[in-house]
This record gives C-alpha cells, structure tokens and sequence, in this order.
C-alpha cells in the first residue's frame, strides 16, 4: 500500500466513530436518568455523523474510482455499479429479512405494526425506499441512508466522467465546494427546514448527493494539496471556529456543518498529528472496517433490547446500556465475518455477464 493510502487509514478510523455516535444518538433517550443533561444535548447532534458518512464516501468512491470511469467505458461502469451493490446490499437484504421475521411476530403476538408497511417493501429491496417516494421512515430506519447512497453511486459515473477534475485548481475546487454548501443551504431554506436532518424522507436524498459531492470535490483538492505543508492546521483550525461559531450562535446546520467537515477531514487526511495517529490505530480501524455491521444492525438490535429488557419507564441504566452495547459489537463482528464480507466475496466473484468485462478473443 502507498504511503497516500495508509494516510487514509484515519477516515476508516473516523468512520468507526461516527457509526457509534449514531448508535448513541438512537439510544439517548433512555440514558436521561444517568447520562447529564449536557451528554444528552451533545448525543442529540448524532444525526449529523451520517452526514460524515456521505463526505467519507464520495472521497473513497472518488479515490478509487473516479480515474478509471472518467474515460466513460461502458464495462468500467457497469462493474463499478455492481461491486457497489455487492458492498451495500447484502447486509441491508440480510437485515430487511430479519425484520420481516420479526414483523411477523409482532403481527401475530398482536403488538403494532403500523411502523412497517408493506407496500414500503419492494421500495426497500431496490434500495429506492428514501428517494422521495415516502412520508415516512419504515422497516430499518438507517438504512434510509444507504437507499440514497447508492442513488450516489448510480449519478457517480456521470459526475466523474463530466466535471473537467484534472482542469480544476485549488481555487476552483475551493469554489466548487462552496457552490455546493450554499446549493445545499438553499435547498433547506427554501424547503422551510432549518436543521439538515430534518424530513429525512424528502430531503435526505440532497443530504446525501451534496455529501458525497463534497467528498469528491474533498478528494480531488486533497490530490493538489497533499504534499503541501501547513494545510492540516489551517484546515483544522478552520473546522473549529465554524462549529463553535455555528452552533454558539444557532445558525442553521446546513449551512455551516458540511463546510466543517469538509476543513476538518481536509485537516485529516494532509496532517500527522496526534488525532490522525489515535484514529489510525487497529482498534479504530477494525471499528471502521465493521462500522457498516455496527449502523445497520444496531437499530434492530435496540428494538429487541427494549423489548427484552427495558421497563414501560423507557430508561436503562448502566449495566443494561452496558450489555447493549456489547451486544452491538458482537453483532457486528459476526455480520461482518459471517455476512457482509462473504457475501460481498461471492457476488464480486459471480458477476453477471453485462458487469463482466469479455474475455479476449485469441489470435489465430
């Protein structure tokens, strides 16, 4: 592996704890009794890590893929969408199966399930279930997001294949970045939204196209500047002041929180320091690597647990919360061992024929 690419070890790092702060996030609210009120207020900005997801991702995707598919051929295209849905639809399809299963006991102990509409299914099994098509989150709430990353990849050919990037500077790519956080802004705005994870069924599609924008556009700056020296404080100093100024004074968070991002996973992948050594560490590593077992199977994980353990009060306490949590972690080591990976393995090995490349014909 090249020196570039063990540097990037700290967005794998990242990734793992931005998947747990999503796990904390949907769990908050039955920590109030032995979490402080300021824990509590912290947790409740958790949403945003799958704003970091998206950024995260249009940087690997443009990382690896962008100058292989920026020449528009057609077999590069088409193994690129399938290795993508290999990546991502294994587990969802794994998860949306044991959801079933539990519906189905809901259904037939006589317990609620208004929450799971049927007619959302086929929507889910596309992987088309957050595209605007529905009012409402169903079935496993987090993979909302994952039904909109995968519309990134289906619009991935094309922005590689138009954007002039090997034309653009520092300065245009500066440029472009901006358009898109003030695209974003305005989008929002415009909605009547204030908070970008707001009506995450109509507008979670532009969080996540604008997302992954910026991590594109994050990558190909990253490529211009990353022997440059000085960048990472800046970048991270930067990163700073626009969440405390944006978050002290109640600016809306569309506005300032990917432009955050953006300075601070700039900071982390041209810096050195401290923070990139700790989040490119093994344990933070192996988090990241099963961080994508850890977000979709936590949900479920804590509608079982609260079921299973949590009083009519709606509260755990630590020794609870404590098991949950190792509950998670092992879930998550078995999905990635036992699903994610070799399912992923067997389809990129098994590639239908309009995703595989044909084999040359010999000379005679």
């Amino acid at each position: 592996m090249s020196g570039g690419a063990r540097h990037l070890d700290a967005l794998t790092g990242i990734r793992g704890l931005a998947a747990w702060l999503v796990v904390f996030y949907h769990t908050r609210k039955a920590l109030t009794e032995i979490w402080h009120p300021d824990a509590i207020s912290f947790l409740a900005n958790g949403y945003l890590a799958v704003d970091l997801f998206f950024m995260l991702s249009g940087f690997v995707i443009f990382y690896n893929y962008a100058d292989r598919l920026a020449g528009g051929d057609g077999v590069e295209i088409r193994q690129f969408l399938w290795r993508r849905f290999a990546r991502v639809w294994p587990l969802h399809g794994f998860i949306l199966a044991v959801y079933v299963a539990f519906v189905g006991v809901l259904f037939v102990t006589g317990r609620d399930i208004s929450h799971y509409p049927l007619g959302d299914l086929p929507l889910n099994l596309i992987l088309a279930h957050n595209w605007g098509f529905t009012d409402a989150l169903a079935w496993n709430v987090p993979s909302w997001s994952i039904s909109t990353e995968f519309a990134a990849y289906l619009a991935f050919p094309l922005a590689a294949m138009a954007v002039p990037w090997k034309r653009l500077g520092r300065t245009g790519l500066l440029g472009l970045a901006a358009a898109l956080i003030i695209a974003l802004h305005l989008i929002f705005l415009l909605s009547g939204h204030s908070k970008i994870g707001q009506d995450i069924p109509q507008m979670g599609i532009w969080r996540c196209l604008f997302g992954f924008a910026l991590g594109m556009v994050l990558c190909a700056l990253w490529q211009r500047l990353r022997d440059t020296p000085g960048v990472a404080p800046v970048a991270a100093a930067s990163c700073a002041a626009l969440l405390v100024a944006g978050f002290a004074q109640g600016l809306p968070d569309s506005l300032f929180v990917p432009a955050a991002f953006f300075a601070g996973l700039l900071a982390l992948v041209t810096g050195k320091g401290a923070v990139v050594r700790f989040l490119s560490s093994r344990p933070l590593l192996y988090l990241g690597e099963i961080s994508y077992s850890t977000y979709l199977g936590h949900y479920l994980l804590w509608q079982l647990w609260k079921i299973a353990f949590v009083d009519e009060t709606v509260q755990v306490g630590w020794l609870s919360f404590a098991g949950y949590l190792a509950l998670v972690f092992v879930a998550s080591v078995v999905l990635y061992n036992w699903v994610e990976k070799p399912a992923q393995r067997w389809l990129n090995t098994h590639a239908p024929r309009w995703a595989s490349r044909p084999a040359a014909v010999p000379a005679e």
